[in-house]
């Protein structure tokens, strides 16, 4: 039987949904059945995760605040006997992680495509909001990935960030909850985002209105004892308005590099915009994260790349690596991220392991004052 575009019809089992869904070979939805099998979390297929130097295993590397956080069972090998154990049902929930003492505002950016930004931004928002922190998603890229992967639908008529920045519409009014995540919330964006940047060209402060809306949508929460303790901005690939604009709402720079020559080549462009920002714009912009994706343990050009990249840009570039994985390119296509898609593979585990990265950074530096 053919169906949708001419591809052959399977049947995918979804774990952790309690029914299995009828689709195309290429992820088209077509109609539901019953469930009648369960499905065991499938062994992944894609490079070793973690540093570069633990080749052929999905490598974590602790220092003494994570070594401690293992002790209480926060590693990710704990993590995977949780969630592994049984198909997970109702909300994903891990071990919990150290909050912030205030609001990390990330904007994850790369003028390169295929490098893993939209990728990255929800499985690592995920990643936290499952160890209890209170994470927003704002999609700022026209193609509307990041809310594909989070099911939230996104088509012409649904309000979205774009009604934000054009017509001044609160974020509250567009914000939603994502599934199975009871702290995770996302602000969907359509394609009507695309004219978004022609549209601001006459706009006064044009570059500030993602700011603005922000600021305005965290205090409502402040007031109602929920307060955000990371946000993730998922931006396009270019440097255009809609990235100014997160810039100028962000108050550090997450940049995902994959591990290939090419990635390297526009990293130098993106620092120079970062860095015109933080002199006109937005003085408190800070380059704080690099995260290494696509790593592909079997081939020497990853452990070059990675190489060259932490002599460069030395402390921010996580200890963790993100392995080319199947798993995490099989997810979005489910409208899942890869810790629900299947969380004992190695991308999944990669990102639990950078998430805590992430969080034990912010509580060092906290103390360091």
């Amino acid at each position: 039987m053919m169906k949708g575009l001419g591809w052959p019809e399977v049947t995918v089992h979804e774990i952790g949904v309690g029914r299995a869904r009828r689709r195309t070979g290429v992820g088209w939805p077509g109609e539901e059945s019953p469930r009648r099998e369960e499905v065991a979390p499938r062994e992944d297929d894609g490079g070793a995760a973690g540093s570069p130097g633990d080749e052929g295993a999905a490598a974590e590397r602790s220092g003494p605040d994570e070594e401690a956080a293992d002790a209480d069972g926060g590693s990710p090998t704990n993590v995977v006997a949780m969630a592994a154990g049984g198909e997970p049902k109702g909300d994903v929930v891990f071990p919990p992680l150290p909050l912030p003492p205030h609001t990390r505002t990330f904007v994850v950016a790369n003028q390169k495509g295929g490098v893993g930004k939209t990728t990255s931004a929800v499985n690592l928002a995920a990643a936290l909001a499952a160890s209890g922190a209170h994470v927003l998603v704002v999609d700022l890229d026209p193609q509307g990935n990041a809310s594909t992967a989070f099911n939230i639908e996104h088509h012409d008529d649904v309000p979205s960030v774009y009604e934000s920045l054009i017509d001044g519409q609160p974020l509250s009014e567009v914000v939603h909850p994502v599934e199975r995540f009871p702290t995770l919330f996302a602000v969907p964006a359509t394609i009507d985002l695309s004219g978004a940047e022609l549209e601001l060209v006459s706009v006064i402060a044009r570059e500030s209105r993602l700011k603005k809306a922000l600021e305005a949508h965290c205090a409502e929460r402040e007031e109602e004892g929920r307060r955000y303790d990371y946000i993730f901005i998922d931006c396009p690939p270019s440097l255009g308005l809609l990235t100014i604009n997160a810039l100028v709402a962000g108050d550090e720079v997450l940049v995902p590099i994959q591990c290939e020559y090419y990635a390297l080549e526009g990293v130098g462009a993106l620092y120079r915009t970062i860095e015109r920002v933080r002199t006109q714009l937005n003085p408190r912009l800070t380059i704080s994260t690099v995260l290494l994706t696509m790593y592909d343990a079997r081939t020497r050009l990853s452990a070059q790349v990675a190489e060259e990249v932490r002599a460069n840009l030395g402390a921010a570039a996580l200890d963790t690596v993100i392995p080319r994985s199947v798993r995490i390119s099989e997810a979005p296509s489910f409208q899942q991220t890869v810790l629900t898609w299947d969380a004992s593979s190695s991308g999944a585990l990669s990102y639990l392991q950078a998430a805590r990265e992430i969080a034990y950074r912010a509580v060092r530096q906290d103390e360091a004052g």
